[in-house]
């Protein structure tokens, strides 16, 4: 029967699952993708989720266990003795393999790799293993295609066949020297296309992009962003190709990275997930929210030395809220383009000062804007015209001093090696609403 995730399929698969009819599970998830199974399976405990993957040939099996959230799949784990999570391995490219051993104890870890018939397969996981989890080398899978530059076209086919077997995403052939230094790449339409009697030397294009092993998850992400690459080649410092890093593996890092500022801009310190504990989840929130609550403690006490003021025109009380909005408002517009021209270094055209000043021109014509309806708007509902200067002058300003703070923290913060993200948070929203109050009562009683 045809897989579909509607509820009445889902009743009548957790019923399957309940009396163990394995002819039904197998029937029904029989040809169907990996990820739709491993969706379907994310609604049953871990027993008889593992009892429903125990019935898959290997190989699903396999893709079911590295389609997984790391925290989801880490805890999975556990259910599974080390002879099958070495099954399960010597299914998975050697990058991936490599992400599940290293979640999983040191002692068991052991007694999987032990377990591993494949010498090659082995070789390549332990070379991967010394390898931090974000730079290329970490990224990186040992499995590619490879030919010697003085090889025949005959013989560079031949070459391809037997290496094949190992490799599950052809994009390429990479060319290397006698010492396997990587000269450049060669495509399968020339390969196809060439004369049996030509060599790869004779066909093969010597331009071809690659990335150290030291370099950082973020550095691959952007050069395979920037030359639209489906796969790049791994070198070392001499320049000798070590593995390949492939697009899906990029997906994944982009994810992650996107994950993460996202949860950083919303003031949440830690990489967490709904299904993480209470005491992790609370503790990912609270910092922000302490300097949340800092700051508005803060901006009482700063409205406290104003109240002369407002006891004499209680009527500046109402536009607090408009100056505070407005400026956090400015504050997030601004740091999120600066942080979109971070992600992507080349948009870095212009000098510090020719982009400070279209931030100052943009921040006039937007204040100016602004300050004229909130004026005008002040007028036509019965305001003293002299509130609705003041009011009108001080939005200006909080408009031009946002809008400086809001590009200006990000670039400091990435200078220093903080993540950039953190001025789009509480952080812009917090100093941009104590900026605002002050200037606000500051023109208030300058001029009132």
């Amino acid at each position: 029967m045809k897989f579909e995730l509607t509820n009445e399929f889902r009743e009548r698969f957790a019923q399957a699952v309940e009396e163990r009819d394995e002819a039904f599970i197998i029937a029904s998830l029989e040809g169907e993708m990996p990820a739709d199974i491993s969706t379907l399976l994310h609604e049953f405990e871990t027993e008889d989720s593992k009892y429903v993957i125990d019935l898959l040939p290997s190989e699903v099996r396999a893709d079911i266990i590295n389609d997984l959230d790391e925290d989801i799949r880490s805890r999975f784990l556990k259910a599974f003795e080390p002879t099958e999570i070495t099954e399960i391995v010597n299914h998975l490219d050697s990058d991936d393999a490599v992400d599940i051993l290293n979640e999983l104890p040191i002692k068991e870890r052991e007694e999987v790799i032990a377990f591993i018939d494949n010498q090659e397969k082995e070789a390549n996981i332990l070379d991967l293993l010394r390898y931090d989890e974000d730079v290329a080398g970490g990224l990186m899978a040992k499995e590619l295609i490879k030919a010697n530059v003085n090889w025949s076209v005959v013989q560079c086919i031949e070459e391809i066949r037997r290496q094949a077997e190992n490799v599950q995403k052809l994009y390429s052939v990479y060319v290397v020297d006698d010492n396997d230094k990587l000269l450049g790449r060669v495509s399968l339409k020339k390969i196809i296309l060439a004369e049996d009697n030509m060599h790869i030397a004779d066909i093969y294009d010597p331009g071809v992009t690659s990335v150290e092993t030291y370099m950082s998850e973020e550095e691959v992400a952007q050069v395979m962003r920037k030359y639209d690459l489906d796969a790049v080649p791994v070198v070392n410092m001499q320049g000798k190709l070590l593995g390949r890093i492939t697009i899906d593996d990029v997906v994944d890092v982009i994810t992650e990275l996107a994950d993460e500022e996202r949860q950083m801009m919303s003031g949440i310190s830690e990489d967490v997930e709904e299904a993480d504990s209470i005491w992790m989840l609370t503790r990912a929130r609270l910092p922000w929210l302490i300097v949340g609550v800092m700051g508005g403690f803060i901006s009482a006490r700063l409205i406290g030395v104003f109240e002369e003021e407002l006891t004499r025109i209680t009527a500046i009380a109402f536009f607090i809220p408009l100056i505070q909005a407005t400026g956090g408002n400015v504050g997030i517009q601004s740091s999120s383009i600066v942080l979109q021209s971070l992600a992507n270094p080349s948009a870095f055209n212009d000098s510090m000062q020719k982009r400070l000043f279209k931030v100052f021109i943009i921040a006039a014509l937007n204040g100016a804007v602004l300050s004229t309806l909130v004026y005008g708007g002040n007028l036509l509902t019965g305001g003293a015209v002299s509130l609705a200067l003041v009011v009108s002058i001080a939005l200006f300003c909080v408009v031009l001093i946002a809008s400086l703070i809001g590009t200006i923290t990000p670039l400091i913060l990435h200078k220093f090696g903080f993540n950039p993200a953190l001025a789009s948070g509480p952080f812009i929203t917090t100093t941009n609403d104590l900026m605002g109050l002050a200037i606000y009562f500051y023109t208030v009683h300058l001029l009132l």
